[in-house]
């Protein structure tokens, strides 16, 4: 068998210049990141007007004392990951990312979790509870949302109380009218509104060991008592007055017991 050398080593030589070739502009064309420092630093927090558990100047606080705020280090010694992880363990942040430019901007993007209920229970306890069930702490936090009074444990704050408050929230009438939830130490549940003098009360939440059915049950259990209350609203206290009653009662299905105020208010 006869081999051509000279072609062989032809090829060779191509292959070899080629893969220079390919090594040489991708490294002219890859900045070099030991030469760079970091020249921007952008901090964004989606809802942060909403929200406002947390801004921008507390995550950059939060980052400089654990000595990984990246503003003029060199972007080799940016850590995206350990900025990630460290704002994760705050208790007000649900999701954050951070990644590096080429041209030695650093983006931190912040997603933060959202608050339904705030908890102010007769043990003492004074804490929220987010839309996925869970407890966050008390802070400096203003905005208008329910706060749920009485007899509550945490356990019933996040398996009762956050789908009742969800099943309020959701309504655009309720939301802006019911300001109070109280329970009961039976657990029964009264409504207190901003607009007329008068307790509500809905009866007990309906139990379920159920977790998976335990939002449904509890939404669909609201959304019929509110309604017979919306209809109560406007074919009866629009006409009677919102001050003729102090306690509406809508535990049973089949009627509306109300309480007449002895002095109605003008």
């Amino acid at each position: 068998m006869h081999v051509n050398w000279q072609k062989t080593t032809l090829i060779v030589l191509d292959l070899a210049l080629g893969g220079y070739l390919v090594a040489a502009f991708t490294a002219f064309n890859k900045p070099d990141e030991t030469a760079r420092v970091c020249t921007k630093t952008s901090i964004n927090i989606q809802d942060e007007a909403t929200n406002g558990f947390i801004n921008a100047q507390e995550i950059k606080a939060r980052l400089e004392r654990s000595r990984l705020y990246p503003l003029a280090k060199p972007m080799r010694f940016v850590n995206a990951r350990g900025i990630e992880e460290t704002l994760k363990e705050s208790p007000f942040v649900k999701t954050a990312e951070c990644y590096k430019t080429e041209n030695g901007h650093v983006n931190i993007n912040i997603t933060q979790r959202m608050p339904i209920v705030r908890i102010k229970a007769d043990n003492g306890d004074d804490y929220y509870i987010d839309d996925n069930n869970c407890v966050m702490p008390n802070s400096h936090y203003t905005s208008d949302l329910i706060i749920a009074t009485g007899h509550i444990s945490k356990w019933f704050a996040k398996n009762y109380i956050s789908y009742l408050s969800s099943a309020l929230m959701a309504d655009d009438l309720w939301r802006n009218q019911i300001e109070q939830i109280n329970v009961l130490p039976d657990y029964g549940i009264e409504l207190v509104p901003r607009v007329g003098e008068h307790i509500i009360y809905i009866g007990a939440l309906p139990e379920t060991k159920y977790k998976s059915e335990r939002g449904k049950l509890v939404s669909d259990f609201v959304r019929k008592k509110m309604t017979r209350l919306e209809k109560f609203y406007k074919y009866g206290l629009s006409q009677a007055g919102w001050n003729l009653y102090s306690y509406i009662n809508l535990e049973f299905d089949n009627q509306i017991i109300c309480r007449r105020r002895s002095q109605p208010t003008e």
